[in-house]
């Protein structure tokens, strides 16, 4: 099994509910149920499939929950978002049990359902799960293994499923069922989004445009339906964690752009499911994108989970200059160009002289690892 990043042990705390968000299948499970059997509490394990748990949870009845979890110290409900009413359930365990050690794991819909955030206010410390990082690989693989594998992780991505999976056709397999009944049922189960088409028109239309600017009115106008639409789609599509945006970094808005956003796939497997492509990188004409993706996402999970409280951004100017990656912490920004291949790379005079004590770095082949490890 593929050594995670997260400690639960250090995570729990009493008086709390510790929520595992993530989407399907980068192993929520697989990680609650490894930390249960070595773990030193006595340990219900509830699935929300489960029509019980469903019945008794749902109740919103003291003594009958308090009964279903008598004699347990800790109470781990997998897929919670199943059950009705679930945030209320869970605040009565923690209200009226605080002895009790509580992990409710979730995929998109448990957040956007919104089954948990507010009857939870002060009650949860939530961390969020990526398909596997490189970070965590480097726990069992040294720096040349890692790169041995690179050509594979840009093409089928980082879903542990698909890291395992032996053959090419088996991780094909895995990554179509994954993105067409999985991450998309996902979305597509929540209120008022009632074409699977256009919604998966939009995520090609995303897949060809990785690493450029997107406007949502072009993104209406290709799809023929209004952009408030498309905003929505979009912000569902993000918040089922598909994509993730990012926004453009300015301190003078005149002659920076800042209202339209860049996208990228969460996985880069799953971009390609999207599109249907998954021939080798000599083959491809998208290397720059699949690249710029893959080094983005990698990064992301690092600083996620070292706790990174600082903004991500990207910079251009109106002029055309730009900048893949600029991230700002504690009043210092670092900018980063990401390349494939090495090259030179100017620092763009516009954002030297507006940004004179910035960083700036270009992250490619040779030197990835130090940025994503």
């Amino acid at each position: 099994m593929i050594k995670r990043f997260y400690d639960i042990d250090t995570l729990l705390q009493k008086g709390k509910v510790l929520v595992i968000y993530g989407a399907r299948q980068v192993g929520k499970t697989t990680l609650l149920k490894a930390y249960l059997t070595n773990s030193r509490f006595k340990s219900l394990y509830c699935s929300g499939d489960n029509i019980v748990v469903q019945s008794v949870l749902s109740s919103q009845d003291l003594n009958k929950i308090s009964e279903f979890v008598e004699d347990y110290e800790l109470i781990a409900i997998d897929e919670a978002q199943k059950v009705p009413n679930i945030g209320m359930s869970l605040k009565m365990i923690v209200d009226n049990m605080p002895e009790k050690l509580v992990i409710a794991t979730g995929s998109s819909s448990f957040e956007l359902s919104q089954n948990i955030g507010e009857p939870l206010t002060g009650r949860k410390i939530t961390v969020q799960l990526f398909p596997i990082a490189l970070k965590e690989l480097a726990l069992d693989l040294n720096r040349f293994e890692i790169r041995q594998r690179l050509n594979e992780f840009l093409i089928f991505g980082m879903y542990p499923e698909v890291i395992t999976a032996e053959t090419k056709t088996k991780k094909i397999t895995i990554l179509i069922e994954t993105a067409d009944s999985y991450l998309l049922k996902d979305i597509l189960t929540l209120e008022r989004v009632k074409s699977p088409k256009v919604l998966l028109n939009l995520l090609k239309l995303l897949a060809f445009q990785i690493g450029n600017l997107v406007s949502v009115n072009e993104l209406a106008t290709q799809l023929g339906i209004d952009a408030k639409t498309v905003s929505r789609y979009l912000d569902l599509l993000e918040k089922g964690f598909v994509i993730r945006s990012v926004s453009g970094f300015s301190k003078n808005p005149r002659k920076e752009v800042t209202k339209k956003q860049k996208y990228y796939f969460i996985d880069n497997g799953i971009r390609n499911a999207v599109i249907r492509q998954f021939n080798d990188i000599e083959d491809r004409n998208d290397i720059g994108a699949l690249w710029e993706n893959f080094v983005f996402m990698e990064r992301q999970k690092k600083l996620t989970y070292e706790g990174f409280y600082g903004y991500t951004y990207f910079w251009r100017s109106f002029t055309g200059n730009e900048i893949d990656i600029v991230e700002e912490k504690d009043g210092r920004i670092y900018g980063y160009e990401i390349k494939w291949g090495r090259q030179n790379v100017r620092i763009p005079n516009q954002w030297q002289e507006t940004y004179k004590e910035a960083g700036f770095g270009v992250i490619d082949k040779e030197n990835f690892l130090d940025y994503v490890l």
